[in-house]
Parts: C-alpha cells; sequence; structure tokens
C-alpha cells in the first residue's frame, strides 16, 4: 500500500479487505473485536465492534498475528498508529462513516508511549473463554 492510496467507494474498501483477509491463511474474522487501553489489571475499551466491520478487523489482525478463535493481544502505542495507517485509506469513501478508525485515533491521542494498547477477538460469545479481556469485552458489549 502506497502512501497515497486511497480507497473511495465501498468497492474499493471491500477489494481491500479481500486482500488484507487473503495475505492471512487460515485467518477467520471474528464475531466481535474491540481495541482499547490496559488500565491496572483490566481495559477500557475505545470501541467494541459487534456486528464487526471486517477491514478493521483483518487490519488488527494483520498488525497482531491474530488468525481466528478468541483472544486478546497486548501492543504497543506504535503498533496501533501501524493500523491507524493502514487503515487510513477507507477515510476516502465519504459515502460512510468510519467509526473504528475514529475509536483508534481518539485512543492513540490519550496514550503515552507507556501504555498497552489491548485488541480483543471474538469468534463465538456462545464458547466458553478464560481469557480475561474476551471476558471484559463480552460483558461490556452485553454478550
Amino acid at each position: 500500500m502506497s502512501e497515497a492510496e486511497r480507497w473511495a467507494t465501498p468497492e474499493e474498501i471491500a477489494a481491500a479487505r479481500e486482500r488484507f483477509e487473503a495475505a492471512m491463511p487460515g485467518y477467520q474474522p471474528p464475531a466481535t473485536f474491540a481495541v482499547g487501553r490496559r488500565v491496572g489489571d483490566g481495559v477500557e475499551f475505545a470501541r467494541i465492534s459487534s456486528p464487526p466491520h471486517r477491514l478493521p478487523a483483518a487490519i488488527l489482525a494483520t498488525v497482531c498475528g491474530y488468525r481466528q478463535g478468541s483472544a486478546s493481544y497486548r501492543l504497543a502505542p506504535g503498533d496501533l498508529d501501524r493500523a491507524i495507517a493502514l487503515i487510513a485509506p477507507a477515510e476516502a469513501d465519504t459515502s460512510q462513516p468510519h467509526p473504528n478508525l475514529w475509536a483508534w485515533r481518539d485512543l492513540r491521542a490519550r496514550l503515552s508511549d507507556d501504555d498497552e494498547v489491548i485488541v480483543v477477538f471474538d469468534a463465538d460469545p456462545a464458547q466458553p473463554s478464560t481469557d480475561p479481556y474476551v471476558l471484559a469485552m463480552r460483558a461490556q458489549a452485553g454478550a
């Protein structure tokens, strides 16, 4: 992806999503995902996406290495910068809102370099999980 790349239509966004997903063998889109900031032993979510927008989920999966299942990842603020840069071309499509991008930017503006970013994917909220961040996301999402 070049710095000047823009996805100005829903079709271009869908094509970008397909490229990201195809680049991750074994990838299965989650039922729900979230991004937040670690606070003590918990997490403050900037946004829980359910049902998820598939492009942001694929971009986060690209950055953290997620492929399938329910799991959480701890990332550095620089990793969130990378996710923001990867999804930014979608903003060229003014026919729809971009709530994940906006939430990620807002979260990033509040992070210090020492903060941890928490990314959570939930493949099936009906299945048990022992991951504390998956459980926190489910509780906040009302799952």
